[in-house]
Parts: structure tokens; sequence; C-alpha cells
């Protein structure tokens, strides 16, 4: 009889396994915290990376059209097409420039001053980007913003 009042005694006392509601709703709780803060954190790093892609696109396009204007003769032209800027001149001569996805021409300010050796700016933008729209011109480098 002994023995078996020491087992229904030992029994009673040992606490029981899982978790309470309480403690459940407080692990909730700081995991909606932490994801209330870590969400908009990440979303700003994606538009800083658009805008990264963006900024080396236009730096690319503006070194080429910078390049072109050394070797190539006359007013060039720019017209996208997919994943790249094609680069011509009055002579016919095409070049490009590649592009990362999500960087395209804007629809205002894309260019000006095509037939100028020292007056050129160019412009691209991506609209998931922070800033959205860089330009690259041969006065000032790079800047946010579109071509006057």
């Amino acid at each position: 009889m002994n023995a078996l009042r020491a087992r229904r005694f030992s029994r009673e006392q040992q606490p029981e396994a899982g978790f309470t509601l309480i403690e459940l709703l407080v692990v909730m709780i700081i995991i909606g915290v932490l994801a209330a803060i870590a969400i908009p954190i990440f979303l700003l790093q994606r538009a800083k990376a658009h805008d990264a892609g963006v900024k080396a696109d236009v730096s690319n396009l503006g070194k080429e059209i910078a390049t072109y204007f050394v070797e190539g003769q006359g007013p060039i032209t720019l017209t996208q097409s997919p994943g790249q800027v094609d680069i011509a001149d009055a002579a016919g001569t095409t070049t490009f420039a590649r592009l990362t996805v999500g960087s395209t021409l804007p629809s205002t300010g894309a260019s000006s001053g095509l037939d100028q050796p020292q007056g050129w700016c160019v412009a691209l933008t991506d609209p998931r980007g922070d800033r959205k729209t860089f330009k690259y011109s041969a006065l000032n480098g790079l800047q946010p913003g579109g071509c006057p």
C-alpha cells in the first residue's frame, strides 16, 4: 500500500508537459513585433537594390555614349529593346548597353543633347526603386533625376 501511495504522490507532483495558452500568446506577440520591424526594413533594402541597379546601368550607358563620341560620327539616337539600350549614329554604326532587370528609359527626360559631345545627358528609371530615376551627363556624371 505504501508503494502505491508513493507512486500516486509522485505523479501528482510532476508538471504536465506542454505550453499554456498564455505562453503561446506571448510568443506569438513577440514574433509579430519582430515581423513588424523586419518587413519594412527588408522592403526598403529591396528599393535600394533597385536604385543601385539603375545607377550601374545608367553609368554603363553614359560611358558607352562617351566612348561613342570619341569614336563615332554625328549625333546619336537611343532605342530600347528587351534588356538593352541601342546606341546608333548617323553613319549607321550601332552598339548597345545592357540593362539589369527593371531598368528602362523614362517616359520623359530620357536624354538630351545627344548631338553635343560635351552637353549630352541620359537617364534611366526603375519604378520599384526608392529614388527611381538617375541620369549620367558629360558635365556632371551620375546624379539623381531625369535629363533637362
